[in-house]
């Protein structure tokens, strides 16, 4: 079931705990992906949040919010480019994107092998997608007052073997968002050093899995005969060559 948008509004804008997991995120996102000129950037859910980056250098940026979860204006003081769609049918053309993000998009999804099968299609040849879902071994989903508290969360295995039975290539998983899930004023003033250290410290378990995958696009198979002729016909062999003249008899 999705969250409302209203909801997720106020996390990510209004406390100081959205905030802090709004900028671990964002962080890890754009240091994995360095804007670039020229790309289509889209996200799915309520990822909008973090393409803040990708607004002065993307050809377009596309924030899609599914129908059960609602639709806010974004960004603020900007022209729009939120829309509400359906998360069977996502109103981009096949093959645009260059770069697709989802966040509170596959877990709170009733209709998860839809949303993964719409992902794959709106990225074009060697497109790339950021997964980012709840940890199901992270304290973030285990906490109700936080959006990684709701949906079904999810361990690396899970969400990988889910990428490739839906033809994603995953290329590289990170996990992030150390921070524990507590509103009281030391841990959000030791957040950016929980996150520092949580980068080289294999027994802190991050709030978010992170899984970047590239879409799989197969060879067209070979049209035509499936077998050789093996003594074709010679019809017009010979055919602009020059005749010899016949000698006259004595």
């Amino acid at each position: 079931m999705h969250l409302d948008v209203l909801d997720l509004r106020s996390f990510y804008y209004r406390t100081q705990l959205g905030r802090v997991a709004q900028r671990a995120i964002r962080d890890q996102l754009v240091s994995m992906w360095q804007p670039m000129t020229g790309h289509t950037v889209a996200g799915f859910g309520f990822a909008v949040p973090l393409l803040r980056p990708y607004l002065a250098t993307s050809r377009r940026v596309v924030g899609l919010m599914p129908g059960p979860q609602g639709v806010m204006p974004w960004p603020a003081g900007m022209d729009n480019v939120s829309v509400l769609c359906e998360e069977t049918a996502w109103p981009l053309p096949t093959g645009l994107v260059d770069r697709l993000v989802l966040m509170h998009g596959l877990e709170t999804s009733e209709q998860p092998s839809t949303v993964l099968e719409e992902a794959h299609r709106v990225l074009g040849p060697g497109g790339k997608a950021m997964f980012i879902v709840p940890n199901r071994s992270g304290l973030w989903s285990r906490r109700d007052g936080t959006p990684f508290g709701f949906g079904r969360p999810y361990s690396l295995g899970q969400l990988e073997a889910q990428l490739k039975r839906h033809d994603f290539t995953p290329e590289r998983a990170v996990a992030t968002l150390f921070t524990p899930p507590a509103s009281g004023r030391f841990w959000l003033r030791t957040a950016e050093f929980w996150e520092r250290i949580g980068r080289h410290a294999p027994w802190l378990v991050g709030g978010v899995l992170m899984v970047e995958a590239t879409k799989q696009v197969y060879a067209p198979t070979r049209g035509g005969l499936a077998q050789a002729v093996r003594k074709p016909l010679r019809v017009l062999e010979g055919v602009g060559q020059a005749v010899p003249t016949p000698r006259k008899q004595r």
